[in-house]
Parts: C-alpha cells; structure tokens; sequence
C-alpha cells in the first residue's frame, strides 16, 4: 500500500485540479438552489486529501535516496522530451508546504469571502491555482515546469481580475499577466538555448551537463540570464517587481496565497536551476546585485505605503532579495529556509491584514488603531508572524541567519552591513504598521471591530502554532545543515558577534519604529523637500513612470509606426495591384466580341509577329 502511495504522488496536483472541475456547475451558476458553498466544500475536501497523501508520502520516503518518474512525451529520432517528477524529501516537503497553506487558506476563505455570489468560482480558481502549484513543486522536468509557470500566469490573473467589475482590479490583473510575461518569454528562449545542447531538459541531467559542460563564456552568462529571468518575474524582482503591489486589489485569501507560495515557486525554480549559473560568474554577480538592489529599494518604499496590504508586499520582495543573494552566493540551504520561515509567517501575517480589512472594509492604516483589545487573535498573528521575519526573537529568521552567519567569513565584508540594514529596515516598518493598526486609541473605522469568526480565526491559532515551532524544522532537516544539527551547534552559532549584531539591528529597528512620530493627520509634509522624498518612495521610485516614458513609448512608437507601415506601405502596394488587376481586366472585357473569327485571326498575326522577331533575332 506505502509503495502505491509513493508512486502515485503525481496524482497529487490533480486532486486541485479534478477539484476545480467538480466546482464549474457552482462556478457557472448552474446550480443555484443550494448556493456556491458546496464548491468551496468539494474543493477544501479534496485539497485536505491532497495534503494527506502527501504527509503519507513525505513520511514513506524520509531519509531515502530520491526517487524519479519519467514519461517520455515526444520522441523522435536524436529528440526525446520526457516530463518527469522528482520524489524526494525536498520536493515532497516543498508540496507539503503548498498543500498545507492551501487548505487554511480555503478554510480560511470561507468566512473571508462567506457573502460573496460568486465564492464557487473563486475556489475553482483556487483549485487550478494550487493544481499548478503543486506541479511545480514535484517537477524534475524544465520543460514541465515552464508549462506550469504559464497555467500560474494565467491563473493569476484570474484571481486578480477576480472582482472584474473595478476598474482598478482590471488594470492590475492586466499589469500583472504582461509583467510576468516578458519574464516567461525571456526563461523560454532559455529552454530552447539549453535544448539546442543536446541537454536533457530535466534538473537531474541538466546539473551532470554543467559539471562538464564547456561553453564560451559570453554564450554561458546569456544562458544564464535568459534562465533567471522568469523567476525575476514570479519573485517580483527589480525590474519586474510592480506587479506585486497591483495585485493587492485581489482578495485577501488569493493575495496571501501569492505573497508566501507563488513567489516562493518562482525562487524555488532559481534555486533548481543553479548549477547552470555556476557556468558563468557575471551571472552570479547579477543575481546579488538584483537581490541587493530589491532588498534594500522595497524595503525603503514599504516604509513609505500607508496601505497595509501593499506595505506587506513590498516585505515580501524584501525578503525575496535575500534570497536571490544567498543563491548568488552558492547558499541553496539558506535559500531553502528562508523560503520556508517566509512562507509560514507571510501566510499568517496575510491572515490577520485580511482580517482587519474584513473587519474594518479600510485599507488605509492611518485610519486605524487600538485593535489589539478588540481583535487580539489578529493581533497575536501579525505580533508572531513579524517576530518570525526580523532577526530579534529566536523564531524563524533568527535560526535562518544563524546558520548563514558560519559562512560570513567566506564571503564579501559588506554582506553583513547589508543584512543588517535589511533587518532593521524591515523592523521598522513592521513596528511602524503594528503601531499605527494595533496599539493608541481606536479610530472611527475600528471602534466597532469585533474579532473574526472561527473560519478566520482557526487557519490564524494554527498558524500561530506551526509558526512558533518552525525553528525546530532547521534543526532537525539534517539535509539543510553542515553539522549534525544538534543544539550545541547552533549555540556555538548564536554565539558568533556577527548574529549578535543582526540581533542589535533588529533591536535598533523596533525602537525606531516605536519612537518615531506618527502623526495620524499628517496628510502632506510642509517640506517640498519631505514632500518630494515621500512621494519618491511612495510611488516606488516614480518605476511606473520610467517604464511609461520609456519601455512602453518605445513599445508605442513601434506600433504606430507598424501600423503607419501596414497601412500605407503594405496594403498601398497590395492595393495597387489590386486596382491593376481591375483595370486590366475592365479593359480586356472590351475586346472579348464571342466571334471565333476573330479570335483565330489573332492567334495567327502574333503567331506571325513573334515568328518574325525570331528570325531578325536568329539573323
């Protein structure tokens, strides 16, 4: 029975899938009578199912060599494309992390979107969302991944133009679908480029490839960069990071779900593509410098967001950065564990954001305070998940960076100032959210905020739970180690001055961001200097308008002057040939009189007439 489980984890992402067909009759309002809560039941069932089997699975295959099912999908003459998936305690764990956070977060919809008409076409959109989701965790094929990149994109922007009728969520979903696109188009020229090596296009034989590969090195830093850029586009990376904060306009549960898995898929992808980028080192340097300027860039603008949902999403491509870094340097362990600690506390941090937006029907933090007595398990959420994301408490991050800080001495001396402006910027700006939400006196808009029902409120006390005991799973994955993993290890770890100043950074930012000034009616600076610095980092360093003024009226140009060609060039010339055409035929239909005689005597005066220009010719 454990070997038929084993070998039927490709199942797993169909459950979501046959889920989301199950849903069309709801989705479709073809049944009415018992209204759209049966989808979202036959969905959060198959889904828990979902996660079951793979519990089953992960415990089945702990601690064994990895296993690999391949099917060979086109096979002719020297070309053989395979799609394949990889069973093994990493992509198993990875899937385990993408079911889990999907079944709270449909629970967690429930109550979220309970008085929404169309809540059964939100959860078929949930069902093909964590269908390729969990594809992609278990893929050991690059050619199966890229397909599964595309579904993502599309199923993106469905649940982002779920509330189609706002203008607004139009042009976010749209913003979002063409971003992540030119990223997509720029990773398949990369799988073609690889293809034409004659590599076989699954992970495995791509990393034996790389070990003997010889390439040039201008056609191995192409390859390279032609590969990162899909995942630039999926973690929301400079320069493709804009379509995260426009996605905010999606539903809180489709947005939590995209701030902890749908980037993590995209880094998670760069990391299984990392002994290609080991070929060339321009490409590695590209990869710290995009992390590095995300990093830092994202957590300056969060600081400066006064909508707290959006303010949490420039955190996440914080922390993205982070991870771009550490694969930048070779650290695919770190990579892995920041991506784990990120996606448990981004989910609950989501939760409760969502849930003071329930509460509340307000985005604007400004406009609220004192929430922590009347909605102290949303409080408790964001308090646990924002102490998992700074290096202060010893939850999440603390163990992640003290595992990194062994390696600090290998690497450059300016990766520990940087860290520590990342953590005491993103301290800051959690503290300043906290503040201004949770703590002072209640506002018009949350006077009247009563805590969530248990729908909302359960995924949140789980969460809380799993949060609290995350740091035990860097202990005890001996696969993410050097050492043994064993407690002393990692107090000789803590011990080192350099976690000592993260911790120190991460202190200074709480007490920043807990004495700074928060006026709540400041509208405006009275500085044009202050005013000009906040609206800098307000509106993301003036990006949209750079690519206004830029990419897209090169773009614009270029199709005005398509069309311009097209229509005055092209259809002129077919046009003229056209009228030739007409008028040679118009004129011809005069000499056509039906008598045979004439038609003969004709034929023999050309007949004679070219027979004679032969002859002069010949002589």
């Amino acid at each position: 029975m454990g070997d038929l489980l084993v070998q039927g984890t490709w199942l797993i992402p169909f459950y979501g899938l046959f889920g989301a067909l199950l849903t069309l009759p709801w989705s479709m309002r073809m049944i009415r009578r018992t209204g759209s809560r049966p989808a979202a039941y036959v969905n959060l069932l198959l889904s828990a199912i979902a996660f079951l089997h793979g519990s089953i699975v992960l415990w089945l295959t702990w601690e064994k060599p990895p296993q690999e099912i391949v099917w060979h999908w086109l096979k002719v003459a020297d070309l053989d494309l395979t799609l394949a998936i990889e069973i093994s305690p990493v992509s198993i764990g990875a899937l385990e992390l993408v079911s889990g956070i999907t079944v709270v977060t449909l629970i967690y919809g429930l109550g979220y979107l309970e008085k929404d008409w169309s809540l059964g076409r939100f959860y078929g959109l949930m069902g093909f969302f964590a269908a390729a989701l969990s594809g992609i965790a278990l893929s050991d094929s690059l050619l199966l991944t890229y397909g599964l990149l595309e579904l993502l994109t599309l199923s993106t922007y469905l649940l982002v133009g779920f509330w189609y009728a706002q203008p607004l969520v139009v042009t976010a979903a749209r913003d979002a679908f063409l971003t992540k696109r030119v990223g997509d188009i720029i990773l398949l020229m990369g799988v073609v480029a690889l293809s034409s090596y004659g590599v076989d296009l699954t992970f495995t034989g791509i990393e034996e490839w790389s070990q003997t590969a010889d390439l040039a090195p201008f056609s191995a830093t192409l390859l390279g960069l032609a590969l990162i850029a899909g995942p630039i586009g999926k973690c929301a990376q400079f320069p493709l990071n804009l379509w995260l904060d426009e996605a905010m306009e999606a539903p809180s549960p489709a947005s939590l779900m995209r701030n902890s898995i749908v980037v993590t898929s995209g880094a998670y992808v760069l990391i299984k593509l990392h002994p290609i980028f080991e070929l060339s080192p321009i490409v590695r340097e590209v990869l710290i410098a995009v992390g590095l300027v995300t990093a830092v860039g994202a957590s300056f603008v969060a600081i400066a967001q006064i909508d707290i949902k959006r303010t949490l999403s420039h955190s996440t491509s914080v922390y993205l950065g982070l991870v771009f870094v550490a694969v930048g340097f070779g650290r695919l362990d770190i990579a892995l564990l920041l991506l784990l600690i990120h996606a448990i506390a981004k989910t609950l941090m989501f939760m409760s954001v969502g849930a003071i937006i329930f509460t509340t029907n307000d985005q604007n933090i400004t406009q609220m305070g004192g929430l922590w007595s009347k909605m102290p398990v949303t409080a408790l959420s964001f308090l646990v998940g924002s102490s998992g994301l700074v290096v202060l408490l010893p939850l999440g991050n603390f163990w992640v960076m003290g595992q990194w800080i062994e390696s600090f001495n290998t690497l450059p001396q300016w990766l520990l100032p940087f860290v520590m402006l990342i953590n005491a910027l993103s301290a800051i700006n959690l503290t300043r959210v906290f503040r201004l939400v949770f703590l002072g006196e209640t506002q018009p808009k949350t006077r009247r905020a009563p805590e969530v029902s248990w729908p909302m409120a359960f995924p949140m006390v789980a969460l809380i739970i799993i949060a609290l005991l995350a740091p035990l799973i860097p202990q005890k994955w001996q696969l993410w180690f050097a050492e043994t993993g064993s407690l002393a290890t990692t107090v000789e770890v803590i011990n080192q001055p350099e976690m000592l100043l993260l911790v120190l950074s991460g202190f200074v930012g709480v007490i920043l961001g807990g004495t700074i000034a928060l006026p709540r009616t400041w509208m405006r600076p009275v500085s044009s200097s202050s005013r000009f610095l906040q609206d800098f980092l307000a509106y993301d360093f003036y990006l949209e308008r750079v690519y206004r003024w830029s990419v897209v009226l090169v773009v614009e140009l270029a199709s005005k002057f398509s069309a311009w060609l097209d229509r005055y060039i092209i259809d002129g010339i077919v046009n003229l040939i056209g009228f030739g055409t007409l008028f040679s035929g118009q004129s011809l239909k005069y000499s056509a009189s039906g008598q045979s005689q004439f038609y003969l005597l004709t034929i023999l005066i050309s007949g004679a007439l070219l027979l004679m220009l032969l002859i002069n010719w010949s002589f």
